[in-house]
């Protein structure tokens, strides 16, 4: 605010990232005084606005904030242009988003219940329910289960030693072969991955990404990458700004033999052109919801040619479900503020976006939550609308619990194998408009072959490829 300048003017893709204070800051700084002040802007719009986002806000709450909401965009418009991500899809190939929930493995399990079931635990988050103790603990609570969701390995030494809230876990785990050694087995997460792996090498010509939020789990990636034999390149904060345009510009090059480019989210998450890929996998989630926007979205880029596959990864019932039902919280205050989406869905309450330190037997916690009205015993009885796509609330994508219906043939294929995935929410992007009219002649050709019982499509995945 102490620039000096005549006009301002700010440029932003996440206008607003956690709260609604961020939002105030934009405007307040092209436009001063044009909101009031921090605690103006609360006191007459984020209270009630915030209010009526809950799930268990009454009606009078929702129409007094649907009011505020009205007012505040009446003001906010007059400095504003918004445009989205949905304007790509006339000119970028279709891309299908798949958030793949996976079972901890039994080993997995006892150890995430040991440590929220401890005493350390248990006192730790008295202490900050009480604002009485660090929150230091408590984020260091949440690391440690974040990591024990990836794989056992990553909480290892803290397993060994016995140290808080790990003291009855150190005789669950086998013995190790060493920091070499790599032991897919014990992770849910990282057997679905060990599995898709094998089959996109074995029967596609397609490259992939992987995404952390740790380079302990990148660390992970490299030795089940050295055990199979794949050929990758990895990116993180240790690695130049020089040297990270060179490894790129090879891993895009079609001729490159490099199948894996690993990604720490941090680093990597903004301004990169992996076109080389199609695919994308996000291994855990952040807190922020734009860091995994901006991560994944390195392959669905201007120059790509191929469909795009982008998977999330979450871990069910776990902290890493809460995170990502956070996420979605604070993507709905966005699209209903910002993007002006007055049907966003209210589906989490902050009561229950604050029960991080539980472990729910459940196929999806997130699924449940939604109190979807679509499925019924583990059916999904009624589609999507035809016009949602993944820019849309979860309630609007498709819900499975096996793998009919999958539009990408590799899950498909790995689903009975990997054993722990136990539910997947999947959309596609908008549908392409056609760029290119063919001509009469073409299209009768085509259609020509299609009626003729002697024609046979060589390529039996290409229903599936086309959604």
């Amino acid at each position: 605010m102490g620039l000096k300048a005549k006009r301002r003017v700010l440029l932003s893709g996440t206008p607003i990232q956690n709260d609604l204070l961020e939002y105030f800051s934009l405007i307040h700084f092209v436009n001063e005084d044009l909101l009031g002040s921090a605690s103006e802007f609360k006191r007459k719009f984020e209270n009630y606005i915030l209010r009526g986002q809950d799930s268990t806000a009454t009606d009078s709450e929702r129409q007094r904030a649907s009011e505020c909401l009205k007012e505040l965009t009446d003001i906010v418009n007059k400095c504003l242009i918004r445009r989205t991500s949905s304007l790509l899809t006339k000119y970028l190939p279709v891309k299908f988003e798949m958030i793949i929930v996976c079972q901890l493995t039994p080993i997995q399990r006892q150890i995430y219940l040991n440590y929220i079931n401890s005493e350390s635990i248990r006192s730790t988050v008295r202490d900050s329910e009480e604002s009485t103790g660090s929150s230091f603990s408590s984020l260091a609570s949440i690391t440690n289960l974040k990591k024990l969701c990836n794989h056992p390995d990553l909480v290892l030494d803290k397993i060994l030693e016995g140290a808080e809230g790990f003291e009855k876990s150190r005789h669950l785990l086998p013995p190790s072969g060493g920091d070499k050694d790599v032991r897919p087995e014990l992770s849910g997460k990282l057997m679905l991955l060990d599995c898709f792996l094998a089959n996109l090498k074995a029967n596609y010509s397609d490259k992939i990404v992987l995404v952390s939020n740790y380079t302990q789990t990148l660390d992970l990636f490299e030795r089940l990458c050295r055990k199979r034999g794949y050929m990758y390149v990895r990116l993180d904060g240790t690695m130049s700004i020089k040297k990270r345009a060179k490894v790129v510009d090879n891993f895009n090059n079609p001729e490159s033999k490099e199948f894996i480019f690993m990604l720490s989210s941090k680093a990597g998450g903004c301004g990169l052109n992996l076109i080389g890929a199609n695919r994308l996998i996000m291994f855990d989630p952040d807190w922020n919801p734009a860091n995994d926007d901006q991560a994944m979205a390195r392959v669905w880029r201007d120059g790509q040619q191929k469909p795009c596959y982008i998977y999330r990864f979450l871990a069910a019932g776990t902290i890493e479900e809460k995170i990502f039902q956070r996420q979605a919280h604070k993507k709905a205050l966005s699209s209903t503020v910002v993007d002006m989406n007055e049907e966003t869905a209210r589906h989490f309450s902050v009561a229950e976006l604050r029960d991080l330190f539980r472990l729910e037997e459940t196929e999806s916690d997130t699924h449940r939550r939604l109190k979807c009205k679509r499925c019924l015993n583990k059916i999904q009885i009624k589609a999507p609308p035809e016009e949602a796509d993944c820019t849309d609330d979860l309630s609007q994508w498709h819900h499975c619990w096996d793998k009919k219906g999958l539009a990408d043939m590799v899950l498909k294929q790995i689903w009975d194998m990997s054993k722990y995935i136990s539910f997947v929410f999947h959309q596609r992007s908008a549908k392409q408009e056609v760029k290119v009219q063919k001509s009469f002649e073409e299209e009768t050709e085509v259609l020509d072959k299609e009626e003729d019982p002697e024609y046979e499509d060589e390529d039996d995945n290409d229903s599936d490829y086309s959604g």
